[in-house]
């Protein structure tokens, strides 16, 4: 099943697929995120290397019993015909609501069909306050009126 926008890329294609999937995130439901790559998808998430959609699954479900109140934006960065780099940056919570504000990039290479087959993901935390927090809309995808993080400065 093909996901568009499908590659080549251009500009304009690139920033609706970085919007497309910061949407599907921050839906935080695993199988609708798994959609978006191959059946046998490659990750490679910090430390840990995934290989396809059940794997991947299973990592999102851990991933958002841990990170509470989930809010990511991602940004393009750069891309190619069947490439895409982006950065993000998302805000979460532990289970004793400590905050932390989670840096990243990652590397993306896409099939023909617009799924995404290789995912490779750095990422850091930094522990915030409540009061450094800056993604404050209500759970699931971030209003078209909301900074991305260029304009929040991050």
């Amino acid at each position: 099943m093909a996901r568009p926008p499908l590659p080549p890329f251009t500009r304009q294609s690139a920033i609706q697929k970085v919007r497309l999937a910061e949407d599907a995130w921050n839906s935080r439901d695993p199988e609708r995120v798994s959609l978006g790559y191959t059946v046998d998808s490659r990750w490679r998430n910090r430390s840990e290397f995934l290989n396809g959609r059940d794997q991947i699954v299973a990592f999102l479900k851990r991933k958002w019993a841990k990170e509470l109140d989930y809010h990511l934006i991602k940004e393009l960065w750069a891309f190619t015909e069947n490439r895409i780099a982006v950065r993000f940056a998302y805000e979460w919570h532990d289970d004793s609501g400590n905050w932390f504000r989670s840096y990243g990039n990652e590397n993306w290479e896409f099939d023909d069909e617009g799924l995404m087959r290789v995912r490779l993901a750095s990422i850091n935390d930094l522990p915030i306050t409540n009061s450094e927090r800056k993604y404050h809309w209500p759970l699931g995808c971030r209003p078209d009126d909301h900074p991305g993080l260029s304009e929040l400065g991050l």
